[in-house]
């Protein structure tokens, strides 16, 4: 019996398009020894008649059809109460393609730099890199080199489960980002591998395989984060990608600059005077 190595957690919600696309490519891209778990967040029609297609594909371990919307930290927590002997554990969202050998090139990083705690892909594409910001946080580690940041998107990665081990499951009202920069805190290096391997992010309008071609697709396929910042149309949210891409490439990789009261105080003055809090490195 093949040891599992690697467990991955997909998270569905009424995507069928995106998500078919995405699971298709994310067992594509699996080595023998990783299993994928599909939770799916309250989904119905077309949704469920994707996802009943995979349940017999040799890398699909387990589909679950929950029957209301978790969002991301309950099935993310039981998830990784779950994964018995695996050494590493992953997420993918519904909107993102995996690259070719990601885990064999993570893996391998995670194996020669031990402190590595959470490992990332990139979701932007080539035109949002600035080599200018970048050269400061990019680090040589052996034979890998990182753009290294307190935290990593949480789609894509390839986590040790010491982490879990370490700093346990994700807290009541925490992010994924959160999470890793406690990760940080901890002592765990964390970033995306460079140079970048590329993951599609098809909500990003400039994606090959995005829906989001008109306004009117942007109103029926607007991201959680999109609505986050208020974004209303596909030019603001292709600008919020970009300025996401650049404050992640110049933001301080130091976790003392977001854990703390102190942090806490800075955080809601920027809050109260309309600025972001965005520490440079």
């Amino acid at each position: 019996m093949t040891k599992i190595r690697i467990r991955v957690l997909m998270l569905t919600h009424n995507r069928p398009g995106y998500s078919e696309l995405a699971l298709s490519r994310l067992v594509e891209t699996l080595p023998d020894d990783a299993r994928v778990t599909v939770w799916d967040n309250g989904s119905t029609g077309e949704m469920i008649s994707i996802l009943k297609k995979f349940e017999r594909h040799p890398r699909i371990e387990r589909i679950v059809y929950n029957r209301t919307n978790e969002k991301l930290r309950v099935p993310t927590n039981w998830f990784w109460q779950s994964i018995g002997e695996a050494e590493y554990v992953s997420k993918v969202d519904d909107d993102g393609m995996m690259p070719d050998n990601w885990t064999q090139i993570l893996e391998q990083a995670h194996r020669d730099i031990p402190q590595a705690g959470v490992l990332g892909t990139w979701r932007f594409p080539d035109e949002d890199f600035a080599p200018e910001l970048a050269k400061k946080k990019i680090q040589q580690f052996g034979d890998h080199q990182l753009l290294r940041n307190c935290w990593v998107e949480g789609s894509g990665y390839l986590m040790k489960r010491q982490v879990i081990e370490k700093i346990g499951l994700i807290r009541d009202r925490e992010s994924f980002t959160t999470y890793c920069v406690r990760a940080a805190a901890a002592g765990f290096i964390n970033g995306w591998y460079f140079p970048f391997l590329y993951q599609e992010h098809m909500d990003d309008p400039r994606a090959p395989h995005t829906e989001m071609k008109t306004e009117a697709d942007f109103r029926r396929l607007q991201p959680l984060s999109a609505s986050t910042f208020k974004v209303d149309s596909i030019d603001d949210w292709t600008n919020k990608l970009r300025q996401i891409a650049k404050s992640l490439q110049s933001c301080s990789y130091d976790p003392d600059d977001y854990l703390g009261r102190k942090v806490w105080v800075k955080q809601k003055m920027c809050r109260l005077l309309r600025k972001p809090y965005s520490p440079k490195a």
